[in-house]
């Protein structure tokens, strides 16, 4: 006869390595979006390096908040035997929101980033006033994802 209870561990740590994984990957795409734009500004006006830095390395900042629900989601687990189905449901819905919120907001943000980082070589004077302001708006919903999945967990 099957557990299904015993399903629940599983289920619980598919989302905790959903958080990490969708958050890291975006990140890393985001990264690598803005880092590509940064180099070829760079390759020509080497003194822009500090106005581009915090512009490269801003999309990084969803697979943090990844990391961090998966490391709370797997706080929620305690004892694997003590997770039941209905729990493991429960962990793997509450990591969603920061997995997807975080990989997609933080590709849009390199890409964000990426023009901001090509009007900054033109333009430095805007590289805060538009180029980070921008990518922060971006921001703001990876880390509505990270509230709600902290949230969740937090009640469960």
């Amino acid at each position: 006869m099957f557990n299904w209870d015993q399903l629940g561990v599983g289920i619980a740590i598919a989302g905790v390595a959903m958080a990490a994984f969708m958050a890291g990957i975006g990140s890393a795409m985001g990264i690598g979006i803005a880092g590509r734009s940064a180099a070829g500004v760079l390759s020509e006006k080497p003194e822009r390096y500090g106005q581009l830095f915090l512009q490269v390395v801003l999309p990084g900042t969803q697979g943090f908040y990844g990391f961090v629900i998966a490391f709370i989601a797997m706080g929620t687990i305690k004892d694997f035997e003590s997770v039941t189905f209905a729990k493991g449901l429960a962990i793997f819905a509450a990591c969603l929101p920061i997995a997807f919120a975080g990989m997609l907001s933080a590709i849009h943000q390199g890409k964000t980033c990426a023009a901001g980082i090509l009007m900054t070589a033109k333009r430095p004077e805007m590289a805060v006033k538009a180029g980070v302001l921008y990518a922060a708006m971006v921001e703001v919903y990876a880390v509505l994802g990270f509230l709600i999945s902290l949230l969740i967990l937090l009640k469960l």
